[in-house]
């Protein structure tokens, strides 16, 4: 088979798996693998590249969060804190708009799907309390968490991804070459999103209160999280430092969480519920979008794309953002935005090699439309996922209209106000 033929055959797997992803998402974790096979069959995928395709550190990143935040739940934390966040609201609307800030706080720190959680439980126990429907409230967490978690290096993935091509650090992310950061601009969006939800929930002017003081059970789990954040943070300023280190921190900090649980209370029952806690079905997803991506690398598609922004944007650099950033929105609606900032990186350190500028513009429009886009739609993020999840187990459906009402004025408002920021002090 031709170079050509592989090209357009590895491309056409490549819109099929998306399309499979979006219109039965029951299967794309088989989607995904399944491609990811057929390249190595074919060849897309050079068989001794697989183990280095895989980024590792994310998975194990993810894997250990997951373990601490099920013994983290099972401590009765997420009831304290959601028994202190009622004791200092007015009412149902600022309930909502404090535990949507809560999670975004928490998010720009802990992965997305992570704080989604540890935070949407406190959520679910609040509406339990309440006796309200959950589903506003947790989809709000959500989309906060999805939105923030492109604030600090550690608070997503695509932040991690960004910081590796950019070879950022920590602090990169608050001010860069004399210019305030990522930070600055996400935190403007979530503050102009705050006017969003006082108009979204304006009819929950319910009075709330509690009394109740639910005992904590176990405090470690709280300390772990608490230790991964300051670890990882500390963990970014290390030069040369080895690409699994922060994914080693997740779980060498979930083992000890595991072997204390195990030695103080003598037995097994609660290790087996935490492994089963575990998404293997996400971690497996994951594991085929990094294969697929690497496929479309090696065969030269990547490249290609670049070529055609660069012919379509030609020189002008206003324009060429503008269509990474809005571009980016419209398929992170549709598209987790993990393996589209995995595609795009590349092709924008192309861009900004032919053009002769430096990629932060760029690199920076592209995590705001991609990141904060990802809140379009349920499917645009893993934390919107996640959360639906969540809702579901607990016997509420999520429709389209119902995200929709929510996460279109989120999206629009914060990806706009990051837009202009980003443009104002990197173009």
């Amino acid at each position: 088979m031709s170079e050509g033929t592989l090209k357009i055959v590895a491309l056409a797997l490549f819109a099929l798996m998306y399309v499979g992803i979006i219109g039965f998402p029951k299967w794309k974790t088989w989607y995904a693998l399944g491609v990811a096979a057929v390249y190595v069959i074919l060849g897309i995928l050079p068989a001794q590249k697989i183990l280095g395709s895989i980024n590792w550190n994310v998975l194990m990143m993810i894997t250990g969060t997951m373990l601490i935040v099920y013994y983290f739940i099972e401590s009765q934390m997420p009831n304290r804190i959601a028994e202190l966040l009622l004791s200092k609201a007015k009412n149902v609307m600022w309930v909502t708009i404090l535990m949507s800030l809560f999670s975004g706080i928490v998010s720009a720190f802990i992965d997305n799907v992570a704080t989604v959680l540890m935070v949407a439980p406190v959520g679910i126990a609040i509406c339990k309390k309440l006796n309200i429907n959950p589903v506003g409230m947790i989809l709000s967490i959500a989309v906060s968490s999805n939105l923030q978690g492109a604030a600090t290096l550690v608070g997503d993935t695509t932040s991690i991804m960004l910081a590796g091509a950019a070879n950022m650090d920590f602090l990169d992310f608050f001010w860069m070459e004399g210019r305030p950061g990522m930070f600055f601009a996400v935190e403007l969006g979530a503050v102009a999103t705050v006017p969003i939800m006082m108009i979204l929930f304006r009819k929950d002017r319910q009075p709330v209160s509690s009394t109740d003081r639910t005992a904590v059970n176990d405090y470690v789990p709280s300390v772990m999280l608490i230790l991964m954040v300051a670890l990882l943070i500390a963990a970014s300023f290390l030069p040369n430092k080895p690409e699994t280190t922060n994914g080693l921190i997740c779980m060498g900090l979930a083992v000890v969480t595991v072997v204390l649980d195990l030695v103080r209370h003598r037995g097994g029952k609660r290790f087996g519920a935490a492994v089963r806690s575990i998404d293997f079905e996400t971690l497996f997803l994951l594991v085929g979008l990094f294969l697929v991506i690497a496929g479309i690398t090696e065969i030269g598609i990547i490249g290609e794309f670049a070529n055609w922004i660069v012919k379509v944007g030609g020189s002008n650099p206003f324009l060429l953002y503008t269509m990474i950033v809005w571009g980016s929105v419209l398929i992170s609606a549709f598209v987790d935005n993990i393996p589209y900032v995995m595609t795009m990186l590349p092709v924008l350190a192309q861009v900004t090699a032919s053009l002769g500028m430096e990629p932060y513009l760029f690199y920076f429009g592209l995590l705001c439309g991609a990141t904060l886009g990802g809140n379009l739609t349920p499917v645009g993020a893993s934390a919107n996922i996640a959360g639906a999840g969540l809702l579901r187990k607990q016997g509420w459906e999520v429709r389209f209209k119902d995200f929709a009402r929510i996460g279109i004025p989120f999206t629009l408002t914060a990806v706009a106000v990051g837009y202009l920021f980003i443009w104002v002090f990197w173009s």
